[in-house]
């Protein structure tokens, strides 16, 4: 019987933590449900998975899983737009049966917060550096 690998080159290890209660300390703040896929605008344009791009440097939401004690902002349940890059890499867990993947936010990193899932319809004003040509003004 073969064993399967637990290692994958993407994401590192692929084993999920069976826990029961977790518990931030401090001001810390877990955070779930991050898009990284790609997603539909209100408008009904369709824009592909970006993650690994720099169109895809952008603030993203997610759902606020759980508080420390000295966190005040947010509550569990709030949505949270979060500035690009101000998270943990994730660790993948189960709790009461369900599978999802927790990531530490930086505090000083929300930017919003909404009580209800705001639609993803920020587009990003990244630069994609293979697209941009550089212009010498100098040489006119």
């Amino acid at each position: 019987m073969a064993v399967e690998n637990p290692f994958d080159q993407k994401i590192g290890y692929k084993f999920r933590n069976k826990v029961s209660k977790i518990i931030p300390l401090n001001d810390h703040v877990l955070a779930r449900d991050m898009n990284f896929k790609g997603r539909t605008l209100s408008s009904g344009i369709i824009l592909l998975n970006d993650d690994g791009k720099s169109t895809g440097i952008r603030p993203r939401w997610c759902q606020v899983y759980a508080v420390g004690p000295k966190q005040k902002d947010v509550v569990p349940g709030q949505w949270i737009l979060v500035e690009h890059g101000r998270w943990t890499r994730g660790v993948e867990v189960e709790v009461e049966g369900e599978e999802f993947t927790l990531r530490r936010i930086d505090g000083d990193a929300m930017m919003m917060v909404s009580d209800e899932e705001p639609a993803d319809d920020n587009i990003s004003t990244a630069v994609d550096g293979e697209a941009k040509q550089r212009t010498d003004w100098s040489q006119e």
